[in-house]
Parts: C-alpha cells; structure tokens; sequence
C-alpha cells in the first residue's frame, strides 16, 4: 500500500477526492507551515495496533521461552552493542526490551520502546569503557557505603 502525498490547499480545495485517496491508502498531508500530517483510515488504523500487540505478545512469549543466552543473542543481530554488557545486564535487557515492546504496542507510544533500547545503549557504552566504568562503580570521596534499596528501609 503506496503513500500519496498532497498538499494542505488540496485537502481545503477538494477533500472528497483527498478522502477517496485515503481509501487506497494512506494520504500525506503536507503544509508550509508544519510538519506533514498522515491522513489513514480508522480501521486500518485499529488493525496495525491490534497487529502491534500480537507481534509483542508473540515476541515476549518466544524470549520468555529461550534460553537467556539464546534470546541475547537473537537481539545481537541487530543490537550489536548488546554483547559489551555482562551476562546478566544481557539477560535483564531482554526482559526489558519484551516488556518495553509489549508497552509501547499495547499503549500505541513507540517512544516507551525507544527510551528502553537509548538507556541501554547507554549502559554499553558505559561497560565499554573500562576507566569510565570504573569510576562509576568505585568509591567516591566521602562515601557513605552503599544505599539501600526502597524496600530495605
């Protein structure tokens, strides 16, 4: 299903045949002024979201199913920094990368999804670089030991 683009004067000229175009497909609406706009269909609309959730359901189920290493490394392909993390960072980024998947799809806000894979990224390079590592992890001056966590207290 192609795109067709028109301009914002056409949809104010003729919307009936802006509104047959989105029949076909999806209608991008550009302006001067603004960013494009996506003219789509509601039910196609409903039918990539509710897509979006089988695909996150399916996905967290079959990572849940795999072994740790396995799942880590089907995600290696295409997150390559993904190997500079310890095993068990590897592991809990799966876990985090299913769930973030099944979020964003089920809430329709990629931006859940995105924020996960940029927080990881992040750790990676972090463990990439061993002196920065280092002094993230080693004593500061006058440190007070270590803090407990929420439930600890």
């Amino acid at each position: 299903m192609a795109t067709t683009e028109v301009q914002w004067s056409e949809l104010q000229r003729d919307p009936k045949s802006v509104a047959a175009l989105a029949d076909e497909g999806d209608v991008r609406v550009r302006r001067r002024d603004g960013a494009a706009l996506l003219l789509t269909r509601e039910d196609r609309a409903h039918s990539a979201s509710e897509g979006s959730v089988a695909a996150a359901r399916a996905l967290r189920n079959v990572l849940a199913h795999l072994p740790q290493d396995v799942a880590a490394a089907a995600l290696l392909d295409e997150f390559p920094w993904v190997d500079v993390l310890p095993e068990a960072e590897r592991a809990q980024f799966v876990r985090d990368f299913a769930r973030a998947f099944q979020a964003s799809a089920e809430l329709g806000q990629w931006s859940v999804l995105a924020q996960t894979i940029t927080e990881w990224r992040s750790t990676a390079a972090i463990h990439a670089d061993p002196a920065l590592a280092g002094k993230l992890t080693g004593p500061i001056d006058e440190d007070f030991g270590p803090v407990p966590g929420p439930t600890d207290i």
